[in-house]
Order: C-alpha cells, then structure tokens, then sequence
C-alpha cells in the first residue's frame, strides 16, 4: 500500500487524514505538495483533504482543481487508483470535473460544524462496503460552502446508478436531496462533505468513519 495526501495552501485537515489513513492501514501516506507534476511511484490510494485552499479565493476548489499536481490526479483516477476528496478536497473534485455538481454556500449562509447523521446509500462501493446499506451512522461536518447541487437530469442520473453514497438524515446545510457523498461512475472517487478521518476511534466519541478507510484500506491492500 502507498497512499498519499495531497497538501494545497490553506489545506488544514492534511494531518487529520494523513494520522487515519496510517493508524487503519499502518502506513503512513506520502504528503504530497500541490506543485508537484507527479505522484510517488506506486501510488495506490489518493486523498484530498478538507481546508480551505487557496483561501477559497475565486470559489472554493477552483484555483486547487487547477494546481499542477492535479493532472497526475485525474490521470490516477482514469487508471482506477482510489481518490478520496473530504470537504475541501470533495469541491476540488467537482471543479477539477472527476465528479458532476457544484458545492454551493450553505443555505443558511453560516458555517456548520457538529456531528450530523447520515445515511448509508451505497454499501457495494470499496469506500462503504464495510457499512450496511440503510445504516445510519454519525460524521462530524465542518464547511461553510457545503450545499451539493446539480442539475436535475443530473441529480437523476446519480439517483439511477446508485451514485449517492451518503445522504444526511434531515437538513444540514440545503444540499440537493441531502446528498452527502457521492461517486463517480467507475466507483473509485468518492467526495463527501463529512470528515470521516474525525471519527476514527473512540476518543473521537465514536468510530464510524473508521469503517470507510477499513473498507479502502483493505482493497488497495489486496
């Protein structure tokens, strides 16, 4: 296993993934700088962490979407490697294109930060599969621009293909059918807005995020 973190200016959750990812998997990733034109060699697993990149200048995730780094990203996700975008990281993807939708301001204009529940949409993915589908589980959320929107031919397609891989139980925060998490069509990039990497053991107040990295972790594994 080689994962690795991606770390853009203004990141500030890169140390809470990278600490999850190593104590599930027992391998600490590769910090990765935003200049950087390439990945480590043997890169198996990618992630993006929450922060705000770039002082979410222009719109949050564009000006990240857009580093040099990125183009080694995309080109990983297009050969299957893992991506893993949590808040931050989950708008960088929707604006680097490797998921469809937009992350909007919260519909209540303030930054929401608690422990919210969510719904598990999709337990046939490497990211839920040691989750049950229908479960319900509780991840903390931290974001101001973390209204998911898309178009409704999109919304639809997502619904349709089993793309929604979480949906928060109630209004959070005014996104499109409470969707939460969602994947691309191959399955292997997953954005969500909670921050699974903050619910790993019991000290956290409980360890429902940490089934997420268990599920990732023991597939790039093998």
């Amino acid at each position: 296993m080689k994962p690795a973190v991606v770390v853009f200016p203004g990141s500030n959750c890169d140390r809470d993934l990278a600490v999850a990812i190593a104590a599930v998997g027992g391998r600490k990733p590769a910090m990765v700088w935003h200049a950087d034109s390439e990945l480590p060699d043997g890169t198996d697993l990618i992630a993006l962490p929450g922060g705000f990149s770039y002082g979410d200048y222009l719109r949050s995730g564009a000006m990240a979407a857009r580093s040099p780094v990125m183009r080694a990203v995309v080109e990983a996700a297009g050969r299957g490697v893992p991506v893993l975008g949590v808040c931050n990281g989950f708008q960088v993807l929707t604006e680097a294109g490797l998921l469809p939708g937009a992350l909007m301001r919260n519909a209540g204009l303030d930054f929401v930060c608690r422990d919210v529940a969510l719904t598990v949409e999709n337990a046939q993915s490497a990211f839920t599969s040691r989750y049950a589908a229908g479960e319900t589980i509780r991840i903390p959320v931290a974001h101001h621009d973390g209204n998911y929107n898309a178009d409704a031919d999109t919304l639809d397609r997502l619904e349709g293909q089993g793309r929604v891989a979480f949906r928060y139980v109630g209004q959070v925060n005014g996104s499109a059918r409470d969707i939460a998490g969602v994947l691309n069509d191959a399955g292997n990039v997953l954005g969500m807005m909670p921050h699974p990497e903050r619910k790993i053991e019991s000290a956290h107040g409980g360890d429902d995020g940490r089934r997420l990295f268990e599920g990732l972790l023991e597939l790039v594994g093998a």
